[in-house]
């Protein structure tokens, strides 16, 4: 069961070689940094990434700016939000569904045209307004899951913008770290260059963006200089980045997918890249005998089993949910992955604003969680049958065959007989608003896709309301009720933060009572690095900053 470090391995990684020559000759003259990603793929440079969060970690926030951003500066304290292309935000106090945004005066994109509010305009209607002459199918399902409340901007004058949202909503200042800009300008004159024998408004379109994406254009610290699908993507430095404090320090940073996480590993020892996400755990020992620097901090971020609540899962029965929360021995599973996750007891910690005090305690428990099986009628000799769609690799899927070929031999003991349907990342995470039932799920009842818990909606609102059902956004099994309705509703319209606070807790409480989830984990986001990588600062964060990042010269 337990996936062992296999140092034969590096001579699959050596395969990269190619891949990197330009790189080591680029090093003669350059300071690059050089990364080894979970995901199978680039995600997408175009402005609204995909591959999960990992996209926002190295093509979104890299490029690209938001209106807010999270920051990332601090090790010791939690990430909060901070004005980014906006210098301060506002709710219209007698119209809860207006907010004004004052933004930041003198930045520029990449290619040099100015970010005002038209820009910012230009970029809400690129996901929201299928009318716009500049919309993107493609850009929608991993932008507007995470603010489904947006509905319009407007510019009040060129450093002014008004935007509108359905229903009262104190998240959205949060919900826009996901909204990134991309340049207008750019995109019309790459529009302007498509041949005339495409005739179609849509099809001129979407081969713009194709365009944009391998020549990118936003306002962030790094700017796109070469994409090779499924192999590399380079970016360069933006000396005139208007943050000084995130000037990039490296001139050039190369992102390589390597999905596997042995393959990683040796290329990390190889001296193939600089740092690599998410180290074969068994091979932690050897990273750090051989000079490597290993980064951890914990992380609001699950990992759960998401469990379906259509007609027919066997998740419906709440006996059967807490019975699986009580069969597995957290702690083992810890010690598989040498020590690199913590053990969750909720979506947040005790202590935790929105901690609630959970009737319900998620704890290993195994006579309690063999007597609920059979109080739901199951037994050793009637197993209860369960699918799990799961990936082999992805943003913050941590080691995902290892855990759940874990989690598959420890729910024997309480009568599960698990069936794991493995899946690519970027696949399983599109069928995450897909929805259970859907062909892509593959007849799944729990979905296993990690989440981000650094705010109310990501952490709990996306789940548990019919309003983010799918296609909406992440409530993948339909966790639907009133009372979870009018608590998500009153959570969202207190603009209060003690008020706030105090309804979110409520929310949580009843989400552990109710338990739409298995969680498993919380990640520690285990990077190791080159002791040549310098000014790295590892957050309270699913994301990280490349920006103040340096690296020492040496071989």
């Amino acid at each position: 069961m337990r996936t062992m470090f296999r140092p034969v391995l590096l001579a699959g990684a050596l395969a990269i070689a190619g891949a990197l020559m330009t790189t080591t000759s680029l090093m003669a003259q350059e300071k690059v940094l050089r990364i080894g990603m979970t995901a199978a793929d680039i995600p997408r440079t175009h402005g609204q990434p995909d591959q999960g969060f990992e996209g926002n970690r190295f093509t979104g926030i890299p490029m690209y700016d938001a209106l807010v951003h999270w920051d990332l500066s601090k090790a010791d304290a939690a990430s909060v939000i901070i004005p980014g292309l906006a210098l301060s935000w506002q709710v219209d106090a007698a119209d809860k569904n207006k907010w004004v945004f004052r933004l930041r005066p003198g930045v520029k994109f990449h290619d040099g045209s100015p970010f005002n509010a038209a820009a910012v305009v230009w970029n809400v209607q690129k996901v929201l307004d299928q009318n716009a002459a500049h919309f993107d199918q493609s850009q929608v399902g991993v932008t507007v899951s995470r603010m489904p409340n947006l509905v319009s901007a407007r510019a009040i004058d060129d450093l002014t913008v008004e935007l509108t949202t359905r229903n009262p909503d104190s998240f959205l200042p949060i919900n826009l770290t996901n909204l990134f800009m991309a340049s207008p300008t750019h995109w019309q004159k790459l529009l302007g260059e498509v041949p005339a024998s495409v005739t179609d408004a849509k099809a001129r379109a979407a081969a713009a963006w194709t365009a944009f994406a391998a020549n990118p254009s936003g306002t962030g610290p790094f700017r796109g200089v070469r994409l090779v699908p499924c192999e590399r993507f380079e970016m360069v430095a933006n000396k005139e980045y208007w943050d000084a404090a995130r000037r990039p320090k490296v001139d050039r940073v190369v992102l390589l997918p390597l999905p596997e996480a042995n393959a990683r590993t040796a290329a990390l020892l190889s001296g193939q890249v600089d740092w690599i996400e998410a180290p074969a755990p068994d091979s932690v020992p050897q990273i750090k005998q051989r000079g490597f620097t290993m980064y951890t901090n914990a992380q609001p971020h699950v990992w759960p089993w998401q469990f379906s609540f259509r007609e027919g899962s066997p998740w419906v029965d709440r006996r059967v949910r807490h019975a699986a929360n009580l069969c597995i021995n957290r702690a083992e599973l810890k010690e598989l992955l040498g020590g690199l996750m913590e053990i969750p007891v909720g979506t947040v910690p005790p202590g935790h604003p929105w901690w609630g005090n959970p009737s319900f305690q998620i704890k290993y428990d195994l006579p309690a969680a063999r007597r609920l099986m059979q109080e739901a009628g199951f037994s050793a000799q009637r197993p209860l049958n369960v699918k799990v769609l799961t990936s082999a690799s992805g943003s913050g899927q941590m080691q995902p065959i290892v855990m759940n070929e874990w989690l598959q031999q420890a729910l024997k003991e309480c009568f599960f007989n698990v069936e794991l349907e493995v899946a690519e990342w970027n696949a399983v995470f599109t069928n995450w608003r897909e929805g259970a039932g859907h062909p892509n799920a593959r007849g799944a009842n729990a979905t296993n896709v990690t989440f981000a818990a650094m705010d109310p909606f990501f952490a709990m609102i996306r789940f548990v309301t019919r309003q983010t059902n799918p296609p909406a956004s992440n409530n993948w099994g339909f966790f639907n009720s009133d009372e979870f309705d009018q608590l998500a509703a009153t959570a969202r319209s207190t603009f209060d933060d003690a008020g706030r606070d105090q309804a979110l807790a409520a929310l949580h409480k009843r989400i552990v009572e109710e338990a739409p989830f298995l969680w498993v984990a919380h990640d520690v986001g285990p990077r190791a690095m080159s002791a040549r990588v310098t000014g790295v600062v590892q957050p309270r964060s699913w994301f990280i900053d490349i920006a103040p990042m340096d690296i020492r010269p040496g071989s």
